[in-house]
């Protein structure tokens, strides 16, 4: 494919790949088309393993451990990216967590330790690489990218405390562009439709959930990795020089129907 556009001599630090279904790992292989330069970071030896080989398959070799918990390891990292690419154009933020056990009945049941743990992974992260980013971003036009979920804007069953991880991470992102702005980096979130991924192996009755969307979305189907991977690009590019701050939906227009569809148009299958 031909793309429209290039990322040539661009540097993207890549946080959340977990195997080839991550959409990470979607978003990835999209700013590798552009030609941008990639770097990768994983959490623990079993991810390790699966991370390694796909860094290779774009020609990547810095393949960094990072706990997003610790502000150590995350200087550790762009100190290391600093000394092997210098300047730093795309941080990709694809981070999220939360216990099992949070995600099986009702919102309130959710443990203390549990929804600290949540929101720092899912959320305070994005500060924390944000600000150790920072020196490697300035003077230029750098974009910042995270991934939410319609599970921010309003309720959705078994979602819970991710919901609320996820709303807070929304607002993170315009705080942030706002900080930013005068530095001449945006700051932007993907709210992607539901995806078969390791970390949607946690959520209860998701394949329910993968169902409803492919027949309530207007489009009739369910969106694809391939399809956030496009949307990343394009908020990562020159193309969107002039927006910051926003959450954009790709999710075959789940987002604005309000009921299910009914028509005789039968849903894609799942």
């Amino acid at each position: 494919m031909t793309y429209p556009l290039s990322l040539q001599g661009k540097n993207a630090l890549i946080f959340g790949v977990a195997n080839e279904r991550s959409i990470a790992w979607g978003i990835a292989e999209e700013l590798h088309r552009a030609g941008a330069n990639l770097a990768f970071t994983y959490a623990g030896e079993i991810l390790e393993k699966r991370v390694k080989p796909l860094a290779e398959s774009v020609g990547s070799k810095f393949v960094e451990p990072c706990d997003v918990t610790s502000d150590e390891q995350i200087e550790k990292v762009m100190a290391s990216y600093k000394e092997n690419f210098g300047r730093l154009d795309i941080l990709i933020h694809a981070v999220a967590f939360a216990d099992r056990e949070d995600l099986k009945e009702h919102f309130y049941t959710t443990s203390r330790k549990g929804f600290a743990m949540a929101m720092d992974i899912s959320v305070y992260s994005l500060v924390a690489m944000t600000r150790a980013a920072l020196p490697l971003m300035e003077g230029g036009d750098g974009s910042i990218l995270t991934l939410s979920y319609y599970g921010a804007e309003k309720v959705v069953s078994k979602y819970n405390i991710m919901g609320v991880a996820k709303a807070a991470l929304e607002a993170s992102v315009r705080y942030l562009a706002n900080d930013l702005g005068p530095r001449g980096i945006r700051v932007n979130a993907i709210s992607a439709g539901p995806i078969k991924t390791l970390a949607a192996s946690g959520i209860g009755d998701f394949r329910a959930m993968l169902k409803h969307h492919a027949g309530t979305a207007p489009l009739r189907r369910n969106v694809t990795q391939e399809e956030v991977g496009k949307a990343a690009l394009y908020l990562c590019s020159p193309l969107a020089s002039g927006v910051t701050g926003e959450i954009m939906y790709v999710d075959c227009g789940y987002n604005i129907m309000s009921v299910a569809a009914n028509d005789k148009e039968p849903a894609a299958e799942v």
